[in-house]
Formats: structure tokens, C-alpha cells, sequence
């Protein structure tokens, strides 16, 4: 099949489309490998929302809680069993892919539980877990990246384990990601690991800051704010761009890539756009790079493909109007320390909501299971 020219466009760009979807009849059927032949999809990710939501749209995941009802299982079983298998079953459809890119794309994340967030050691566990049940080497675990999260992802790189770092909102947060990454790295060098094994990518996510930020411009009320908006989320990933290309060309990063390391690509989270006066390629076009991925909801892939003009390298070259642009937003009054603190504390909050739903679906649908037998 011919690939759509605008996701071939983003492709040439350097920018690997992942899918921010993933539901049983999607690796079932022939949707996910679709996707993959005409419009450039190389990767999946998923968290507990997506998983929460198509446990309780349809009728697919009925056959597997019957089995898992009769056997006895309890929620948190439940949910790793079905969970895993979808991961597994979406692994098994893009390993193509991961063979043809020598291990870069063809990847398909999985979280761990949220609840963790806080808990070094049971992120560490849960991780391992999670790696060790699914056994696809194109599989990568996501950690969330709180201060906690951080000397977890250190120690689960170091056991050759590939991690999909989510939750970052800070460019201070982000440089911790990147030196957690490094760390790891050297770890697993110590622990006699093949680095050119082990891949990352950092999530940075961008919609939601605009929100945030448009929020409190709003509140500001004066013309200066209001010129603002809708400028703060593309200017922060922009600089962590930057961030990304000073880290990888520094002496410490030499050693690991001659040792066969690959860089942890910035991927380009939240992309779909909320505020519906804006262009719904927004966050896809205007910050397309090479090294970057971009996971994208069905509705603004699906909006590329239809529409979407890709530019080429919209990043490189931006750096002082991007800082600019974050010194202007703290001049009106807007706190930028005060609005990531904020998104991280309800990103962590919305994880874990979508978490207890998840728990409560499969909980019902066990109980009905049950009453069924």
C-alpha cells in the first residue's frame, strides 16, 4: 500500500508517528497494521485511560475476564492480564517494523501502575514485571518522571529494560530525565548489558501546557496576556529541543554512544489540540525535527493525513524566540515553576483516576463473569 503523503512529509522530517491508541479489536483485526502501511505509524502508546476506555467499549475483552472470572483472579491480576495481552498482541503486529529499524521504532509502551508514582522500589518491580511477562524486546515500560520516578528509571535501564519516560512538563525536569537516562546507561555498562539494545525516548507533554498557561492569561485579562496564548506549550517543547541536542553532544554521551548507545529521542506528548480556534495540526507540524516522535490521538493523525502541511524542521533555529516568548509569559505574571508543578501533581491525579475506573470496569465485568458461569 502507498503511504499518505502528509505523514510520509512528517517521516521525512525525522518525526516517527507513534499511535496514542491501543484496544484489542485494533490488534484483532487489521486497524494497527493499517495504519502502519498508510500512514506511517511506527510505535503505539497507551496509558490507563485508553485502556479503561476500551475495556468498557464493546464486547472484546469478554472472552478473556470469563477465563480470568473462572480462574479466580482477582482486579490487579485482571487488569495485568488483559493489559499485557493487548501489548503483547500490538508488539507482535509492529515487530516488523522494529526489525526494519534496527530497534528504534516498531515500539509499544505500557505503564506502569500510577499508584507507584511515588514509590522508587515498586515502580523498579512493577517495571520488571511488566518486561519480563510481556517478552518482546520491542516492548518499552513508561515511568512516570517524578522525582521519585527518576532513580527508577535510572535502575531499570541498567537491567537493559527499555523505558518510555512520561509526565514531563519542566525543562528543569527534563534535564533530570536525560541525566537519569545517562546514569542508567553507564549502570547497565557496568551490568554488561548491550546498550545498543536499549532505547528511550522522554515524553514532554505540550496541549496541556498552553491550557494551563491560556488559563491564567485569561485571569491576567490585559492585551499583553492575551497575546500570549497559545504560544507557551510549542515554546517549552522548542527548548527542550534545545536541552536535547546540548546533552547528546557532550563528552559524557560520546563514551556511551561509543560503547553503541542510541540517544532518548524527545517525544512530542498531548498533542492533540484542545482549544478547537486553533489549527489541529498544531503541535504535529510546528514541531516537527529529526530525532522526535510524535504520539498522536486517532482524531489529529487522522487530521494530518486529511490536511496537514509539514514544513521541514520547524525547531531547529527557534531558540531565542522560544525563550523569549517564556520570559514574556512570566513578565505578564504567569508563573512558569507554579504552572508545571500544578500539570505534574493533576497529570499524576488524572493517571490514577483513569486507573481506579480501569480497576472498577474489569471489577464489574468479573462480577458479572461470575454470575454468568
Amino acid at each position: 500500500m502507498t503511504q499518505n503523503a502528509n505523514t510520509q512529509a512528517l517521516s521525512n522530517a525525522g518525526v516517527s508517528i507513534w499511535l496514542d491508541d491501543l484496544n484489542r479489536p485494533m490488534v484483532t483485526g487489521d486497524e494497527l497494521s493499517k495504519l502502519v502501511e498508510t500512514n506511517n505509524v511506527v510505535g503505539v502508546t497507551s496509558n490507563p485511560t485508553i485502556f479503561a476506555t476500551a475495556l468498557s467499549d464493546g464486547s472484546a475483552y469478554n472472552e478473556q475476564v470469563a477465563e480470568l472470572a473462572a480462574a479466580g483472579q482477582g482486579v490487579d491480576e485482571a487488569v495485568f492480564a488483559i493489559t499485557t495481552k493487548d501489548v503483547m498482541a500490538a508488539c507482535d503486529i509492529l515487530r516488523p517494523v522494529y526489525d526494519a529499524t534496527n530497534g528504534e521504532d516498531g515500539r509499544v509502551s505500557i505503564e506502569v501502575d500510577p499508584r507507584m508514582a511515588r514509590d522508587t522500589e515498586g515502580t523498579v518491580t512493577m517495571a520488571k514485571q511488566l518486561w519480563e511477562t510481556i517478552g518482546r524486546e520491542n516492548c518499552m515500560i513508561k515511568i512516570p518522571a517524578t522525582v521519585e520516578g527518576l532513580p527508577a528509571i535510572s535502575a531499570v535501564l541498567a537491567e537493559g529494560i527499555s523505558v518510555n519516560v512520561t509526565l514531563i512538563f519542566s525543562l528543569d525536569r527534563y534535564r533530570g530525565v536525560m541525566n537519569a537516562f545517562l546514569t542508567g546507561l553507564e549502570q547497565a555498562r557496568e551490568n554488561g548489558k548491550d546498550l545498543s539494545k536499549i532505547r528511550s525516548v522522554a515524553s514532554f507533554f505540550v496541549s496541556r501546557v498552553d491550557t494551563e498557561f491560556d488559563a491564567r492569561l485569561d485571569a491576567v485579562g490585559t492585551h499583553e496576556a492575551k497575546a500570549l496564548k497559545s504560544k507557551a506549550g510549542i515554546a517549552n517543547a522548542r527548548l527542550a529541543y534545545q536541552a536535547f541536542e546540548e546533552v547528546f553532544s557532550t563528552p559524557r554521551w560520546q563514551t556511551l554512544a561509543d560503547d553503541g548507545a542510541h540517544v532518548q529521542r524527545p517525544l512530542w506528548a498531548s498533542t492533540g489540540v484542545k482549544d478547537p480556534s486553533l489549527p489541529d495540526t498544531l503541535y504535529v507540524t510546528e514541531l516537527a525535527a529529526p530525532n522526535t516522535v510524535n504520539t498522536m490521538p486517532p482524531k489529529t493523525l487522522a487530521a494530518l493525513a486529511d490536511h496537514g502541511t509539514v514544513e521541514g524542521d520547524r525547531i531547529s533555529g527557534t531558540y531565542d524566540e522560544a525563550k523569549a516568548t517564556m520570559d514574556a509569559l512570566e513578565h505578564a505574571g504567569v508563573s512558569y515553576a507554579d504552572v508545571v508543578d500544578k500539570l505534574e501533581t493533576e497529570g499524576l491525579d488524572k493517571f490514577e483516576k483513569s486507573w481506579e475506573e480501569l480497576l472498577g470496569s474489569v471489577r464489574s465485568e468479573l462480577e458479572k463473569a461470575g454470575e454468568n458461569k
